[in-house]
């Protein structure tokens, strides 16, 4: 019985580890070739067109500007508050490892291995996926950051496409940090034993497959009509010394047809 409860761990936790690779590795492929299927690409798409809404605007749309700050301050929040999460957990779990009294999961109770070796790998692998989610999580927080300081510079000619590309890596590894945390999950149901860690994998890629999945056709935004100010069309994104300088060419050039 011994010899079973040690090949349930050799046996079921590859599986339950292969099971979760290979439908990450389908929806990689799905966000690249296909990204119109996935929730994933669905909201990177949505993301560049607010980014591009957000970053065409004249002096008389400067509010705005507050606007977008406060959606990414809150992403900051969020990514910062999953971090701090993830960096506590991992000390506790270090803690618990380096403590006398992590012998609880060793009893009967486990049906599995309960070898010191085999306790040591689910706390170092459990710590690892903490660790990993720690690190997607500064880096999100690191590219919202950049996204918000380029957004916030006045009078700024930097291309809409630097924008877009901080806030989707943001976001990548945003939700990079979410998928470590759902590693983790099913790890640490490994304490529990290899049966559950099965279970939970199974159970997790089944739900993973039915939230990743998008059915909503993607927006196709058209471009913002132009402003109009003194009878004349204002092309989106001009400054008001552009502005000026094209008025009074053009207030110059009507009176020097006038006086011919």
């Amino acid at each position: 019985m011994g010899l079973h409860k040690k090949y349930l761990d050799v046996i079921l936790v590859p599986c339950g580890l292969v099971v979760m690779f290979i439908y990450h590795l389908c929806l990689l492929y799905k966000i690249i070739k296909f990204p119109h299927t996935t929730t994933i690409g669905y909201e990177n798409h949505n993301k560049k067109a607010w980014v591009e809404r957000m970053m065409q605007m004249d002096s008389e749309m400067k509010e705005k500007t507050g606007i977008a700050l406060q959606v990414i301050s809150g992403n900051l929040s969020a990514a910062t508050y999953l971090a701090s999460l993830s960096i506590g957990l991992s000390s506790l779990i270090g803690a618990w490892v380096g403590s006398s009294s992590n012998n609880i999961f060793m009893s009967d109770l486990v049906y599995g291995d309960t070898g010191a070796s085999t306790i040591t790998v689910k706390y170092i692998s459990l710590l690892a996926c903490f660790l990993l989610a720690f690190a997607c999580f500064i880096h999100s927080t690191r590219y919202f950051v950049h996204a918000n300081f380029l957004i916030s510079t006045p009078y700024t000619d930097i291309p809409v496409k630097h924008v877009q590309l901080a806030v989707i890596r943001g976001s990548n590894f945003w939700s990079l940090g979410l998928r470590a945390l759902y590693l983790a999950t099913t790890l640490l149901l490994w304490i529990f034993g290899p049966i559950p860690m099965f279970a939970s994998s199974v159970i997790m890629v089944s739900v993973l497959y039915f939230l990743d999945s998008n059915s909503v056709p993607l927006h196709q935004y058209a471009p913002r009509k132009a402003a109009m100010r003194g009878g004349h069309e204002i092309p989106v994104g001009r400054t008001d010394h552009e502005i000026l300088s094209t008025t009074l060419f053009e207030v110059l050039q009507s009176h020097h047809l006038n006086s011919m």
